[in-house]
């Protein structure tokens, strides 16, 4: 499995403005894993400690641990999904599971930690990226709940 894990990470809004030194960094500590159709990537209720960058193909995220429930979003490359459980250190919210076929990097909470001692300006700005994805993720829920 080939994937060139800095050029997906540029693609993805969580790593905007970060310097090629910086996503050299953590394209080298991220993983690549793949997911089959139908398959878990976590289930709402786990304990979180990495986010995903979608490397190639789609996730939906759906309601309820069995992932049964009903399709919530479906996200395609270079969507990155999991950050919330990295932020709060909450339980994830939602099942994610593959769509199809898929590859997606994990970067685990341990990795951030050693970006940040490594890059605290980089770790700064993920942070801040990491804000403005999830203030338009609630803008768009607060629309769709203001249509209702």
């Amino acid at each position: 499995m080939t994937v060139d894990k800095e050029q997906v990470l540029r693609g993805s809004p969580l790593f905007e403005m970060l310097s090629a030194a910086e996503l050299e960094i953590l394209a080298e500590v991220s993983r690549p894993l793949r997911f089959a159709a139908g398959e878990l990537v976590f289930r709402e209720g786990d304990q979180g400690d990495s986010l995903y960058v979608l490397a190639r193909g789609e996730v939906e995220v759906v309601a309820g641990a069995d992932g049964k429930g009903p399709v919530l979003a479906t996200l395609a490359t270079p969507s990155a999904f999991g950050e919330m459980s990295l932020i709060d250190r909450e339980v994830r919210s939602a099942t994610v599971r593959a769509k199809g076929e898929c590859v997606a990097l994990q970067l685990t909470a341990e990795n951030f930690t050693a970006f940040r001692k490594r890059s605290r300006d980089g770790f700064t700005l993920f942070l801040v990226n990491v804000a403005r994805v999830l203030s338009s993720r609630l803008r768009e829920t607060n629309q769709k709940l203001a249509r209702r």
